[in-house]
């Protein structure tokens, strides 16, 4: 399943030093050195995790419980968590990374709130930046461009460092904007949590609500930070988002049509759905297929563990499969890879399978015969998703 070409039922893909040469039918005459038979399975490109926060991967059930309010959630997690030090972050990361890994995730995108002594292989890590404060802000810029200076100074793969204002309700305007001034120094991407829940946009347009409650119960002075004095506090946010190099909108759930259609002119700016901490809070409807319809690149994202039970990207493609069943099919798997990986701006390496990229995919077990018999067993309770086997 190549994504950017249709299936092709009984392929093969040959593959020399690790890159695909060529993709088609199988043919026993156009075998060539030695051939892998992986059995009844579909190929698909390796899955990309647009949006996790891995520090988040000792927990074995989500915070709080399902329905409550983000702000409630918010308090719960901060609580839940206290003070972690870095060396024990650092050890989260890499369970959740190899959590994600083995359910068939190639490319992710890790949000990280404190510089790491080393970025895992096929991470994108984002450092996070917040706080309503000036102390605070500054402090968290900090760290955050020292986390971009020292991806540079190893010459790490481009991107392999990135930046991520954490959300409206955590970062004022003067802040967000620096984030993307350094996104743009650095050539990187910039992801925020944006439209989250009603209860933002109430915070934004009228400076009450449950965060304004939160906020005051915090001892921060609603009043000085809120309401933003833009008519159309998203529309502000989107525009100033827009000026990264890419920006990634991450959950958009309270996203109008008027947004989403000014999202749509800012062909730079991708959104990342996640599916399964949507359901988790009982957000009404996800705008996904007016995203979608609407020509706006929308990615897949496990979020981390606070909010979902795994980091399997799989299973939010088939929690669409069988949730969100006007959704094309297809179009569900080019979210969970190819569209990943353009929103990440690594789509030259990863999210498809064509002659002359790197052979990075999956396989999912299947008995179908047409592509069209592909999905329900897709959806299926018992389909995984497995790396492709070390020759």
């Amino acid at each position: 399943m190549p994504i950017d070409g249709d299936p092709i039922p009984n392929g093969m893909m040959a593959v020399d030093s690790g890159i695909v040469t060529s993709i088609g039918s199988f043919q026993d005459s156009q075998v060539e050195g030695d051939l892998v038979d992986l059995g009844d399975v579909a190929m698909i490109p390796g899955l990309v995790n647009a949006h996790t926060h891995l520090e988040f991967s000792d927990l074995t059930n989500p915070v709080g419980h399902p329905g409550m309010e983000l702000a409630d959630w918010i308090r719960e997690v901060i609580k839940t968590r206290g003070m972690v030090d870095t060396a024990t972050r650092q050890q989260h990361i890499l369970k959740g990374h190899a959590e994600a890994i083995a359910s068939g995730t190639q490319l992710i995108a890790d949000i990280v709130t404190t510089p790491l002594t080393a970025i895992p292989s096929n991470t994108i890590a984002f450092a996070e930046v917040l706080g309503l404060s000036r102390e605070r802000g500054d402090e968290r810029m900090t760290q955050a461009e020292l986390h971009l200076r020292n991806a540079a100074a190893k010459d790490l793969p481009d991107d392999s460092a990135a930046i991520s204002p954490h959300a409206p309700y955590s970062t004022p305007l003067p802040l967000i904007e620096r984030c993307v001034q350094h996104a743009k120094q650095y050539k990187t991407t910039l992801a925020m949590h944006v439209a989250e829940s009603p209860a933002e946009r109430e915070l934004l347009s009228q400076g009450s609500g449950p965060f304004a409650e939160s906020l005051r119960a915090l001892g921060l002075p609603v009043e000085k930070y809120f309401p933003w004095p833009a008519a159309s506090p998203l529309i502000q946010l989107i525009d100033t988002l827009a000026k990264a190099p890419r920006a990634l909108i991450v959950h958009a759930n309270d996203l109008n049509e008027t947004e989403i259609q000014h999202v749509a002119t800012k062909r730079n700016c991708s959104v990342v759905f996640c599916p399964r901490t949507h359901h988790f809070f009982q957000h009404s409807e996800h705008p996904v297929a007016k995203l979608q319809a609407a020509g706006i690149n929308v990615a897949l994202g496990t979020d981390s563990r606070a909010s979902n039970p795994d980091l399997n990207l799989w299973r939010e493609v088939q929690f669409l499969l069988n949730h969100r069943q006007e959704l094309a099919p297809a179009s569900v798997l080019e979210m969970a890879t190819l569209n990943g990986a353009h929103a990440l701006g690594r789509s030259a390496t990863d999210g498809s399978l064509k002659v002359g990229m790197p052979a990075n995919f999956i396989t999912v077990a299947t008995k179908a015969d047409r592509a069209d018999q592909l999905w329900s067993d897709f959806s299926s309770s018992s389909s995984t998703a497995r790396p492709a086997p070390q020759s």
